[in-house]
């Protein structure tokens, strides 16, 4: 049996040695960051946009950025980790960044440490889900809009309860709402919506994660001359749609089919994510 590895600190090591203790910050407080980057037939996908946004929320969170913590030295370690576990095509590769442990709330140093983790995945390239998502409103929580809104940070109790919630309601996803009420991502993904061919999502000052593939989608749609707007989104965007799709860094484009009694077409999300395959060749 394969002893899968991760890496930890920059050094190579078993994913079931004990390397990190109860008093980690991020188990304690959540006090950490990640990245979920897909791994596309052997290409490590969009690492520049990636390593760009963890650096970003880094410096929000007042965590000291190692000068060696870069792109180049980063993949040099994730490719490093796809030979040793021998992952031949695709696969969900997670970088996770904490600050070191000490000091209650308020931490005794803002230095970090960092973890890689790689899981094979079986899809090969971009798959659009052949039957549409059925989605509807997680609103019992809101998300509320701060500077930090729209990192990705280890506190996800938010996410954890809508998707608890999907569960019980049968749900394939739900759409997650600010205190202002607005439409703004799901549960780990960003959303768009798409009338009379142009394509609208929800603005970052809204809340919503600062997304790779939203930010992917919306250079697609600028080189193929689709009209794109950021804009608050309600209930009636999305049930005056002609289509919804959402998207993250793993799966790409996965199209709605039905939002409460409204449903949807998936012409621009066949578009996108033929576009998005042609990208990684």
């Amino acid at each position: 049996m394969l002893d899968t590895k991760c890496i930890y600190n920059g050094h190579l090591i078993s994913l079931y040695e004990p390397a990190i203790s109860f008093t980690n910050r991020a188990f304690r407080y959540g006090d950490s960051i990640f990245e979920t980057i897909r791994l596309f037939n052997g290409k490590i996908m969009f690492l520049g946009d990636h390593i760009q946004r963890i650096k970003l929320a880094m410096t929000a969170l007042r965590m000291n950025v190692p000068a060696e913590f870069n792109t180049t030295n980063i993949e040099h370690l994730i490719n490093t980790l796809i030979q040793e576990n021998e992952v031949k095509t695709d696969a969900r590769i997670r970088l996770t960044v904490f600050r070191n442990e000490g000091g209650f709330y308020t931490p005794d140093t803002n230095d970090i440490s960092f973890l890689i983790e790689i899981e094979a995945i079986e899809a090969i390239g971009y798959n659009l889900n052949q039957r549409g998502l059925w989605v509807d409103l997680y609103a019992e929580i809101k998300k509320p809009i701060s500077k930090i809104s729209s990192i990705k940070t280890g506190s996800a109790l938010l996410y954890v309860m809508a998707g608890i919630a999907k569960t019980s309601m049968k749900l394939d996803d739900c759409l997650l709402v600010n205190d202002n009420g607005h439409i703004i991502e799901s549960i780990s993904s960003n959303i768009f919506v798409i009338k009379n061919g142009s394509l609208y999502t929800s603005p970052i000052a809204d809340g919503c994660v600062s997304g790779i593939m939203r930010k992917q989608i919306l250079a697609l749609a600028g080189l193929n001359r689709i009209l794109t707007f950021e804009k608050n989104l309600t209930v009636h965007t999305l049930t005056d749609a002609d289509e919804v799709f959402l998207t993250n860094a793993i799966k790409g484009v996965q199209w709605v089919g039905q939002f409460k009694n409204k449903f949807y077409t998936n012409k621009m999300s066949v578009f996108f994510t033929e576009k998005l395959n042609e990208l990684a060749k």
